[in-house]
């Protein structure tokens, strides 16, 4: 099997370059089993709408993992509670909207999709470790020991990601990063066949700061005070990962790390 991944979709320039770059990868790696997205920045940076996820549909996107911004917008609570395609971090409350695990089916073949979000620097949450633990004995009951499992992992440390795939290793095919929207170079395979990656990057525009403007952002580092936050659109870019497992035991063989520029959109 092989899964495609990407970090998180920042902004309208972000679904553009995903629009943009798919093609180009289909071609060049001559398709994939599964396309999953982190979907939670998708709209205008905070969130996400119904209508940005019927048209990340239409791209051909299988599934779609979140964070702590899926809730800027309530509006989308009802797609969450209705569509399993679209999942929140499994370790916030089981009476928040939608769902922290699913299994996605495509062509014959399944895929196990789990979330989860950090602890360390981020809004407080039960533990992503024993939330997993839970929901993978949930999941191995009812689909099987070999079924592939994606854990998006959405957290700010690199020690908390780090700990939390080692912790997995072997339980799931891949535990890949998300959050801080810079691609780390630490791309491997554990010793008992779990991918991994600390952070496979954000799907936008590089030129700035995380997917802002730069002229948006430094007043706040130079004066400390609020500042409104733009989009970026300079050097819009694909990030992510391509994910190869093997069909007989659900374990990873190979993790590739993906950057691929696109064209700027017309003025």
């Amino acid at each position: 099997m092989r899964i495609l991944f990407s970090g998180d979709v920042a902004w309208n320039i972000g679904r553009y370059a995903l629009t943009q770059a798919l093609p180009v990868l289909k071609k060049e790696w001559g398709g994939f089993d599964f396309i999953v997205i982190n979907c939670e920045n998708a709209a205008a940076g905070r969130g996400m709408t119904e209508k940005i996820f019927n048209g990340f549909l239409d791209e051909g996107v299988d599934g779609m993992t979140s964070g702590n911004h899926i809730w800027d917008k309530n509006a989308f609570y009802p797609v969450l509670d209705a569509e399993t395609r679209v999942i929140r971090p499994a370790n916030y409350p089981a009476s928040c909207p939608g769902r922290g695990c699913t299994v996605l089916e495509r062509g014959g073949k399944r895929l196990g999709l789990l979330n989860l979000q950090g602890q360390a620097f981020m809004p407080p949450i039960d533990s992503p470790f024993l939330c997993a633990d839970a929901e993978l004995e949930k999941l191995r009951a009812k689909e099987g020991e070999t079924l592939p499992v994606l854990v998006d992992f959405h957290a700010e440390a690199t020690s908390e990601k780090k700990a939390l795939a080692c912790y997995l290793d072997g339980r799931v095919t891949a535990v890949v990063g998300t959050h801080t929207h810079v691609q780390t170079a630490d791309e491997q395979i554990l010793p008992r066949g779990t991918a991994y990656i600390s952070d496979v990057g954000m799907t936008g525009g590089q030129g700035g700061v995380l997917g802002v403007k730069l002229d948006t952002v430094l007043p706040r580092f130079l004066t400390g005070l609020p500042a409104r936050f733009e989009m970026c659109e300079e050097a819009p870019a694909f990030n992510g990962v391509v994910i190869e497992t093997d069909d007989a035991t659900g374990r990873a063989v190979k993790i590739t790390r993906v950057q691929l520029p696109v064209e700027p959109r017309e003025a």
